[in-house]
């Protein structure tokens, strides 16, 4: 049974940083692609960083425009762990976070993941 489990969301001022986990289970992260999502209140839901291990063994990764340069998306495979490294957060940042994962490429459409963990609420004040 695949379970993802996001940590580390809180409450920040603008500028700061967090850093969430994605702690899967049931799952070979080297096999899938694993994504980053997050919904704002009377937003729709919206892609943020994935990451995929190539053929070889190099990790594959991708970005919203949004984050870009700001966030860093990382994975440990001796832990089954997903991390999302969120620097100089903006209070438009703010949202649930969930993380995802679907079995082969990356996609950055949430309706292609099958798995998704149950979110973590990020806050950042101005």
């Amino acid at each position: 049974q695949v379970q993802l489990v996001e940590s580390g969301g809180g409450l920040v001022e603008a500028g700061g940083s967090l850093r969430l986990s994605c702690a899967t289970s049931g799952l070979i992260t080297s096999s899938y692609a694993v994504a980053w999502f997050r919904l704002a209140p009377g937003k729709e839901r919206e892609f943020v960083a994935v990451i995929r291990r190539t053929a070889s063994y190099t990790n594959y990764r991708d970005y919203a425009d949004s984050v870009n340069g700001r966030f860093l998306i990382s994975r440990d495979a001796a832990k089954n762990t997903v991390y999302l490294q969120m620097n100089s957060l903006k209070p438009e940042d703010t949202a649930v976070y969930y993380c995802a994962a679907r079995y082969g490429t990356v996609s950055v459409v949430a309706t292609e993941y099958s798995y998704w963990g149950q979110g973590t609420q990020v806050t950042v004040s101005s």
